[in-house]
């Protein structure tokens, strides 16, 4: 077998989904625009990008589930924060957003970058959405054009 690994190229008409929690704007947001500008930036066209918004982190994996089910995107980039507070709550959405993140991945074939941020403060968000630790929104964009274009490439093996 060759080697073989995904490039920062989209298919000419891939289209990305951004799915985004509307908990924690100020941050979820930062990632939003730095997602989007991750795949302009790599040549996807805006129009091929669209940006689907739930209520918090709990409920990406459903509506990730919905969109990889359409058959119509080649990768969706899900974005959210979860931020500890006194409760054990932040380890049941935080834990529970990844495995469903990861079991839509698995079981539809569809690539889905967990973007979602699970920190201790707040302050360590801001610095993971665009502050001293770069922008995470960024980085999940990058692996979804790349994961999409692996994907691609392994199903023209058959």
């Amino acid at each position: 077998m060759p080697h073989l690994e995904g490039d920062l190229r989209a298919a000419a008409h891939a289209r990305f989904a951004i799915l985004a929690s509307r908990w924690n704007p100020r941050i979820v947001d930062a990632l939003v625009a730095s997602a989007r500008a991750a795949l302009l930036a790599n040549g996807v066209p805006e129009a091929q990008v669209d940006v689907v918004r739930v209520p918090g982190a709990w409920e990406l994996p459903q509506a990730a589930r919905e969109l990889a089910l359409r058959g119509r995107y080649a990768a969706i980039v899900a974005l959210g924060c979860v931020v500890r507070g006194d409760t054990r709550h932040y380890e049941q959405i935080a834990d529970g957003a990844a495995q469903g993140l990861l079991r839509v991945a698995l079981d539809t074939g569809v690539p889905v970058a967990n973007g979602v941020l699970a920190v201790e403060r707040f302050e360590d968000a801001a610095a993971r959405a665009g502050g001293s630790h770069g922008n995470k929104g960024e980085e999940a964009a990058l692996v979804a054009i790349e994961m999409a274009d692996l994907r691609r490439k392994l199903q023209e093996l058959a």
